[in-house]
């Protein structure tokens, strides 16, 4: 079991920074990778950002060149450096681990952006 837990979300205006942080913890052996996605009332869940073991990331178009995801293996934690945010950002945004095949969900943290 990996357990993991969010953290950083708040509200901020249009144009503004947040950073959320999600630190697993438990069976943390053999992660294979770390995402960050994102519900909006009414929508279905959507990946914002993920990244590998490895290092390699991929993005949502909606948020390529504003948002940055980076991972620290040693902490066994992920961010999202979220910059230029818009009032479409809002949203809860759920930490995902993926390791062997399965997936495990934080509990989400509540980002809003206001106009």
């Amino acid at each position: 079991q990996v357990q993991p837990v969010e953290s950083g979300g708040g509200l901020v205006q249009a144009g503004g920074s947040l950073r959320l942080s999600c630190a697993a913890s438990g069976s943390i052996f053999s992660i294979n990778a770390m995402g960050w996605y994102r519900q909006a009332p009414g929508k279905q869940r959507e990946l914002v950002a993920a990244i590998t073991s490895g290092g390699s990331a991929n993005y949502a178009d909606s948020v390529k060149g504003r948002f940055t995801i980076s991972r620290d293996n040693a902490k066994n934690t992920v961010y999202l450096q979220m910059n230029s945010l818009k009032p479409e950002d809002t949203a809860v945004y759920y930490c995902k681990v993926y390791k062997l095949g399965y997936d495990y969900w934080g509990q989400g943290t509540q980002v809003t952006v206001s106009s």
